[in-house]
């Protein structure tokens, strides 16, 4: 039985009393200087803790229609489980994080808001989330560790310290004055110029004044007067709204610029006597409390003019207008986002050119890579997460590819369809494509991804066919497609009928994917038979090696030499649409991928060739569909044999693909009835 001694010696166990030490270090002036000496990077700008930070998680580089692509690992969300994971997104990030990096080196950028830009459910408070939460735990590391001080409050019986009300770094301390010099002996043996330290910024309002009358009552000895200082570590966080802000406006009427720049403390007006008495305001505004980190405008386009003038001084000068007192200086990283609606009326407003001339854009389109797609909807419907209720193979791939379909651009060549074009999206070859055709069909789509159907509304609807009491168990395609399909009437942003058309077409457009999908697993599984297939590949090899060669093949049974056995071969290339005129091509071709694999002393395995090995299936299944008569399915009587049989290729789809019991079931009638119907589509 647990007892409470149990779960409290559980936690003291995995408690870290020498992290929590470090994370909570506090010490004088010198020493401070002494740790900047030694760890330089503690004197960061916010661009450069943030950039620094996305680094310090790797990077992956590839290249992608010979473009040479740069995957952030930072983005993977691998420290959280995935949970805020983003997904095919590679190029809009990269943009991001080139800005940063410019930034990071004071190239210009860092003097620019962030905005980031595309259709609803896009995963721009995504990325936002990744990065605030990718800071937090950066500060709690000793790379990512930043400082901040205190006064000693003299009016406190005993020693207590009162911290600066915007965490400022503490080398502000340092008079103009003397900066340079002190930059310089600072920067004397730091061979990395990007982490040089510079000391920008004044000091905030309430430590100018603490500052010039203890200079006061010292006579100028500044050395004095940092021995009332107390340097300390402290970590980002925005529940504590420590360098971490948060602003979402709210009702026209009732939005205050306060909100961002602080407000007066109407009771310490009476104890000071005067309201521009810096010990009487409240330096805690979002632009305040988000000095040294990163501040966050959600739906930053519905701001009210008063609050765009602030941002204009705080991404241009990094200076900020608290009431009644100067221009404050702020260090942060300014990052929001708006969907397309309230874009184009800030291009269509000439009012707001000087915001639009601060502004960065980065586009963040929805996904068009279907495996890409399918990820974000394995990440929230798992085995794991969902309890009671299995979910058919290719049920989220299916509803993934609808969702990227409506989000692609008809092509304008007339010998691909969009069905196609998603195809060569996803990695997959085409005959008569080239990665050139690829790179040219992205290019004349511009604004693909920026339009169509968001994740929430197939994430909606899977969930709707979960709950749903007719899903005995497992959910399907079907009930998914049906949902998606049913939900059309009733979307809030399909404004136009002939768009709902499209959209419909387009599911039927899966459905006959799936149809192809489903019977080449059922071929699949019905011609199984491993020893079987390698039998008929070394055969249809010996046929066309003889073919090529012009030589004949030795009869195994008779030990005769005979002519090749075109009938054959013709019949396995023909399952998958080789023309009589092109058999030749597609005979050397394979020829020589052996010979190649032979140079490198590897073994020919068929499986390495994807159509060949379709072709092998095919001609199996055709040869074994006969002894199963699967079409007897749909019949009410079936006899033991034929049953018996039907149950291997069952188990088949369990163990190999992923199937539970009803819905391999499922599966198997709804491919029996398809043979039933005289489908001859070829998958």
């Amino acid at each position: 039985m647990v007892e409470a001694k149990d779960i409290i010696g559980l936690i003291e166990s995995k408690q870290d009393i020498q992290e929590f030490k470090e994370l909570n270090w506090k010490g004088s002036f010198e020493e401070y200087v002494n740790l900047v000496i030694a760890q330089p990077t503690a004197v960061r700008s916010a661009f450069q803790r943030i950039y620094d930070m996305i680094l310090s998680h790797g990077v992956e580089e590839y290249t992608e229609y010979k473009k040479k692509i740069t995957k952030y690992k930072f983005f993977d969300d691998i420290e959280s489980g995935g949970v805020d994971a983003i997904y095919g997104l590679e190029n809009s990030l990269m943009k991001m994080v080139n800005i940063f990096k410019s930034a990071a080196q004071r190239y210009g950028t860092e003097k620019r808001i962030l905005l980031l830009h595309g259709p609803v459910g896009s995963a721009k408070s995504t990325i936002v989330r990744l990065l605030k939460k990718g800071l937090e735990r950066y500060s709690k590391i000793p790379e990512g560790a930043l400082f901040t001080f205190g006064w000693l409050d003299e009016r406190s019986s005993t020693e207590r310290y009162v911290d600066c009300p915007m965490h400022e770094e503490p080398l502000h301390l340092i008079p103009d004055d003397f900066r340079m010099d002190v930059e310089a002996k600072l920067n004397a043996n730091i061979s990395d110029h990007n982490h040089h330290v510079a000391v920008e910024g004044e000091l905030c309002p309430s430590c100018r004044y603490q500052f010039s009358e203890l200079m006061t009552r010292y006579n100028g000895d500044w050395t004095k007067v940092i021995g009332h200082i107390q340097v300390r570590r402290f970590t980002l966080s925005e529940k504590d709204r420590l360098g971490i802000g948060t602003f979402q406006p709210k009702d026209e009427k009732n939005q205050d610029s306060t909100e961002l720049t602080g407000d007066l403390n109407y009771r310490k007006i009476a104890e000071y006597g005067s309201d521009s008495d810096p010990r009487a305001f409240n330096f805690d505004g979002e632009f305040n409390i988000a000095n040294r980190g990163i501040i966050e405008f959600i739906e930053v386009l519905k701001l009210d003019v008063a609050f765009l003038y602030d941002l204009l001084g705080a991404s241009q000068e990094h200076k900020i207008k608290p009431k009644k007192f100067s221009q404050t200086d702020i260090d942060e990283v300014i990052i929001g986002h708006t969907n397309e609606p309230e874009y184009r009326k800030l291009q269509n407003n000439e009012f707001m050119e000087a915001l639009r001339d601060r502004t960065v854009k980065i586009d963040i389109p929805y996904n068009t890579r279907l495996k890409d797609e399918v990820k974000i909807y394995e990440r929230d419907f798992n085995a794991s997460r969902i309890r009671g209720k299995h979910i058919a193979p290719h049920t989220l791939e299916m509803t993934a590819m609808w969702a990227v379909l409506t989000r692609l651009e008809e092509p304008k060549k007339a010998s691909l369809n969009i069905v196609q074009k998603m195809k060569l999206y996803n990695g997959q070859s085409l005959p008569g494509f080239t990665e050139d055709n690829i790179k040219e069909l992205r290019n004349e789509a511009e604004r693909e991804g920026m339009e169509g159907i968001s994740p929430r509304y197939i994430q909606d609807k899977i969930s709707n066919s979960l709950v749903n009491e007719e899903a005995e168990g497992c959910i399907n395609p079907f009930m998914v497609l049906h949902e998606l399909e049913s939900g059309l009437k009733h979307h809030s942003l399909i404004t136009s009928e002939d768009l709902r058309k499209r959209y419909r077409e387009l599911l039927s457009f899966v459905k006959d994917e799936y149809e192809d999908v489903v019977k080449n697993e059922v071929q699949r599984a019905i011609s199984a038979d491993e020893e079987a297939i390698k039998k008929l590949c070394a055969n249809y090899v010996d046929n066309i090696k003889a073919y090529t060669q012009k030589e004949k093949v030795k009869n195994k049974y008779t030990g005769e030499d005979e002519e090749p056995d075109e009938r054959l071969m013709r019949a396995i290339e023909e399952k998958i649409g080789i023309p009589e005129n092109r058999k030749d091509d597609f005979r050397r071709e394979i020829m020589n991928y052996i010979g190649a694999l032979a140079v490198e002393g590897k073994t020919f395995d068929y499986r390495t060739n994807s159509r060949l090995q379709k072709a092998l299936e095919l001609k199996l299944f055709e040869d074994q569909k006969d002894s199963i008569k699967l079409t007897n399915l749909v019949s009410s009587v079936i006899d033991k044999e034929t049953q018996e049989k039907i149950d291997v290729v069952k188990q088949r789809l369990i163990r190999n693909q992923g199937y539970c019991d009803i819905c391999a079931t499922d599966v198997l009638n709804f491919v029996a009835s398809i043979f039933a119907r005289g489908d001859s589509k070829q998958s």
